[in-house]
């Protein structure tokens, strides 16, 4: 027993707490087996059971080896994928069986036995990967958020790692996408809380393949250049009787008052200010990165973090903000290219502030308030956009407060908020028209970007977890069309480093007009060293056949993309020239140079401007002066 850990463990400091608990083949007196250790404080008696003995805890009865409550037992003669849960009988003369907090693995739902696993049998081909991986402040990062239930399906049943290795791998790549981020991949009892009520916290879910196949996917995607983000839930878990509620007759994982430890999703709390349940959940989080080589965690429900049951009314809850300090703390020390996105819709300060500086220690926050007023202006009739214009441009009022990242994720395409497309205003015409133009708008804002899978199709079907995308759509011009933008935004998105490379440097970006509310047209620029890239969105059903937009050098720009460009299924009036910027007589809003552009209904539009070098005067000199 390694006492480094188990003291670590008990002080709310511990990082691998599943080298100890848990199941683990190993050899004792040159004999061959499996040892288990289980923390059950408040139990009376532990044992082992399973098919391997019928059943019946006689003979195997763990001995307890701390005051604290841990025990364990050598079992000879086990072996992989061998079944087994721990027999508790509690103080109150109750007997129950509990799945292993610390299985690798489990069975199918809807069983719920642990299995023996042997991660040894994971092998790596990514150290190039992992040696030079970073946080990706100053590189792109396009996020492909997905259900790996739902992403394809054979008839009843979801792709399995393997399968999803050889068609979501190259999908991703093709699209322009960076990272996939799986909901969570953590064992869950129930199909439809889509992972989020997670029963096995280092247990990969058994619905895919085991470990060692989902070690592979993730492999294969570094070998592709293709980062891997787990969702993590510390919030809450299941209340489901082989879980962790009541784990030993009484709470051990969530908070002894029913007020505390019920919450808003009929799950259970964590009680984060124990200190073996910080160790829990620190150790699970390092757990993903060391054994899967995870490339990010998003941790879910941040709100609920920081204030009791996300209420502010009831203050913040500083037991459950200590733990989430120090787990970021000691994840960044260990995992320095790792990064960590906070799920938050709070106006809580410092998120992605270092904990050096008492911040939260996140590396992104999601912008919500971003997506909201985005949404909510989209959805609202042009004749009215006037009075909402500021919904557009406010998020840049906020955006350097934060290392912000944009989403439009599972969470917008659920409980009747309709799709993404189908929450633009109008006809289908019209929402097409104008889900082009808000992601030219997401893709040319500052911050990373992530889509949750079927936004690349324009599916008017809300998300199902029993059920795959609407594949078929694409054999439709339109949802063809509009799947081929997607991409090629996703790829001039790749190319293009000054829509990446300096996000969250304010320096960078600049409103070239921010307040034209009577025509509901917006223009911007960001750069690089090498370059300009000008955003221009006409947000109204007026067409200009010569609209003057200042820009910030003299020179050519060229329009990279149009939504309304005919491959795009738009009419094609688009600007299929370079456009030569000519010096105003008067600046324009500031701006001495300008140039003149066709603008659509509801178009929006990318140029570049290959930055002007000054050239270099030499000064002439006589021979030898």
């Amino acid at each position: 027993m390694n006492k480094q850990i188990i003291e670590s463990f008990h002080h709310g400091h511990c990082l691998d707490a599943y080298k100890v608990f848990g199941a683990h083949l190993t050899t004792e007196n040159k004999v061959k087996g499996v040892k288990f250790t289980v923390y059950a404080p408040n139990a009376l008696k532990v044992s082992v059971v399973g098919e391997f003995n019928g059943w019946n805890e006689d003979n195997h009865g763990m001995k307890k080896i701390t005051e604290e409550g841990i025990y364990t037992l050598f079992v000879p003669d086990l072996k992989q994928y061998d079944i087994y849960k721990f027999r508790i009988e509690d103080r109150h003369g109750n007997t129950f069986d509990k799945a292993d907090p610390y299985a690798y693995f489990n069975e199918l739902r809807p069983n719920t036995a642990s299995l023996v696993y042997d991660l040894s049998s994971i092998k790596w081909n990514d150290q190039k990967w992992m040696k030079s991986r970073t946080k990706n402040f100053d590189k792109p990062v396009n996020i492909y958020e997905v259900y790996a239930g739902g992403w394809k399906r054979y008839d009843d049943r979801p792709y399995s790692f393997e399968e999803l290795k050889e068609t979501l791998i190259p999908y991703v790549k093709e699209n322009g996408f960076t990272h996939i981020e799986f909901m969570p991949l953590t064992e869950y009892p129930y199909d439809g809380s889509w992972g989020y009520q997670v029963s096995g916290y280092y247990a990969c879910t058994s619905r895919y393949g085991n470990p060692t196949e989902l070690a592979s996917f993730i492999d294969e995607c570094h070998k592709n250049n293709i980062g891997v983000i787990m969702d993590m839930v510390p919030v809450h878990f299941v209340k489901d009787s082989h879980g962790l509620r009541l784990f030993d007759g009484d709470p051990v994982y969530e908070y002894r008052y029913q007020k505390d430890a019920n919450s808003q999703w009929g799950t259970l709390n964590f009680d984060l200010w124990k200190e073996e349940v910080r160790s829990f959940l620190i150790s699970s989080a390092s757990f993903w990165c060391d054994i899967y080589h995870v490339d990010g965690i998003r941790i879910d429900a941040v709100s609920n973090l920081i204030y009791w049951e996300g209420n502010r009314d009831r203050g913040t809850n500083e037991g459950s903000l200590a733990f989430i300090r120090r787990m970021n703390y000691y994840l960044h020390e260990k995992y320095p290219g790792l990064m960590l996105i906070a799920e938050d819709s709070s106006d809580f300060p410092n998120v992605t502030e270092p904990t050096s500086k008492m911040g939260l220690g996140f590396d992104y926050k999601w912008d919500l308030g971003w997506m909201n007023d985005t949404l909510k202006y989209y959805k609202t009739d042009p004749l009215y956009r006037v009075w909402d214009h500021h919904k557009i441009t406010f998020s840049m009022a906020y955006f350097y407060s934060e290392r912000f990242l944009m989403p439009l994720s599972h969470d917008e395409v659920v409980h009747g908020k309709k799709t993404i497309v189908d929450q633009m205003w109008g006809d289908y015409d019209q929402k097409f028209a104008q889900v082009k133009n808000l992601y030219v708008y997401m893709y040319a804002h500052p911050g990373k970007k992530l889509n949750f899978m079927g936004n690349e199709l324009g599916m008017f079907r809300e998300f199902d977890e029993s059920r795959e995308l609407d594949w078929m759509l694409l054999e439709y011009d339109r949802h063809r069309m509009f799947a081929q933008f997607f991409k090629d935004l996703g790829n001039i998105y790749l190319s293009h480093p000054a829509l990446y490379k300096y996000d969250y440097d304010f320096n960078k970006f600049k409103w070239i007009d921010a307040d034209n509310t009577s025509q509901s047209i917006y223009s911007f620029y960001r750069e690089d060293e090498d370059e300009y890239i000008v955003c221009i969105m006409n947000l109204s059903v007026a067409q200009y056949d010569s609209f003057l937009v200042g820009v910030p050098q003299s020179g050519s720009y060229k329009e990279i993309i149009n939504t309304d460009s005919a491959i795009y299924d738009g009419s094609d009036f688009t600007n299929k020239r370079a456009i030569r910027s000519k010096k105003q007589k008067e600046a324009l809003r500031g701006y001495e140079n300008a140039i003149s552009v066709k603008v659509a209904p509801f178009g929006a539009m990318l140029f570049t401007s290959k930055k002007v070098v000054a050239k270099k005067t030499v000064k002439k000199t006589k021979k030898g002066r």
